[in-house]
């Protein structure tokens, strides 16, 4: 990490607004872009026992953390206790723990109500901003497979998003704009990373993990389906809702065994666990790290269980469509709404 990029994150936030991240984009689309380009911290002190999100703070993104009191204003907090904070996720995924930890602990101890935001009316954003990577796996549920008619996977099936399609916990999918007609849903887990990860074994690869959050992997299929590549119908603006939170690994446990599920105008079409992944957390983390290098803040998409639009009988495929809600829950990670337009 270069010096200005180190120094643009831990910019105090003692006697004032927490600094600026990036530009806030329409409907939660994060467009939070660093000061300064170049190699990420390699290794450093993973937070732990934390729920992260961002949320709109005049034109920014600020650190939040879901508390058993309430979503704590991490700026507001460390104003209170004359203190120095994290600014975002990625900070803190970035940069570690850096008296987070302690901070939260004292705030719920000893602050007062206006350290806390109301979450019923305030705007998230994504819960990683600014991703180096967006790492997506296809085909990763045995169920999946077959009901689409492939062979399931000798190895994971890699591709990628952009971090334009990054959106939020009650964000909008602008399908209108996307130039197709065909639209699916695909509840995903999403692996955040908290180290560099190169070469890792299996065996120590979820060492590397900082936590996981609930996504979807939202599809144009008819996009999708142009060519052999995948990338056009997966890379729509706001084609990536994460969220509400980051939870921490520890709060998780073992990742390959959560519920998850979709519901499409409070309908339940996917209903699965994480149980019957083909390649489980620690099996991607260290299969992706024998390719490239994973750095902290990068994020995997798992890939999704059966029930996708795509895998009806054509007779019954009835595509999203502008006005639908759409709900992606996973277990211990929390709810992920967002609408159509």
């Amino acid at each position: 990490m270069t010096s200005n990029r180190r120094n643009f994150l831990k910019t105090s936030v003692v006697g004032g607004t927490a600094v600026a991240v990036g530009a806030l984009a329409p409907e939660g689309v994060a467009q939070a872009k660093s000061a300064g380009k170049g190699a990420r911290v390699g290794s450093p002190a993973m937070a732990k026992g934390l729920k992260l999100l961002n949320f709109r703070s005049g034109e920014q993104w600020v650190l939040g953390v879901k508390t058993e009191r309430g979503i704590l204003d991490v700026g507001r907090a460390a104003r209170s206790f004359k203190t120095s904070a994290p600014v975002n996720s990625d900070d803190v995924i970035q940069n570690g723990d850096q008296g987070l930890g302690a901070l939260v602990a004292r705030a719920v101890a000893k602050g007062g109500k206006d350290l806390y935001v109301d979450e019923a009316k305030m705007e998230y954003g994504p819960c990683i901003t600014n991703p180096e990577k967006i790492v997506c796996v296809g085909l990763n549920y045995a169920r999946h497979a077959r009901e689409t008619n492939n062979p399931i996977p000798k190895l994971p099936i890699l591709f990628n998003k952009f971090n334009s399609t990054l959106n939020s916990h009650r964000g909008v999918v602008r399908v209108s704009a996307a130039g197709a007609e065909k639209f699916d849903y695909e509840a995903e887990l999403v692996i955040v990373m908290g180290r560099r990860a190169n070469k890792v074994s299996e065996a120590e690869a979820l060492s590397y993990v900082f936590g996981y959050a609930t996504g979807n992997d939202f599809t144009a299929r008819d996009l999708q389906s142009r060519s052999s590549q995948w990338m056009i119908g997966k890379n729509s603006d706001g084609f990536g809702p994460i969220g509400p939170y980051v939870v921490c690994a520890d709060l998780v446990g073992d990742a390959n065994q959560l519920k998850i599920e979709t519901l499409v105008n409070g309908e339940v079409r996917q209903s699965s666990n994480t149980s019957d992944m083909v390649f489980n957390c620690a099996q991607l983390v260290s299969y992706t790290s024998n390719i490239f290098t994973l750095e902290p803040g990068d994020i995997i998409f798992t890939g999704t269980p059966e029930g996708v639009i795509s895998g009806y009988p054509k007779e019954k495929q009835v595509w999203l469509k502008p006005g639908d809600k759409l709900v992606t829950r996973i277990e211990k990670l929390g709810d992920l709404e967002f609408s159509l337009a």
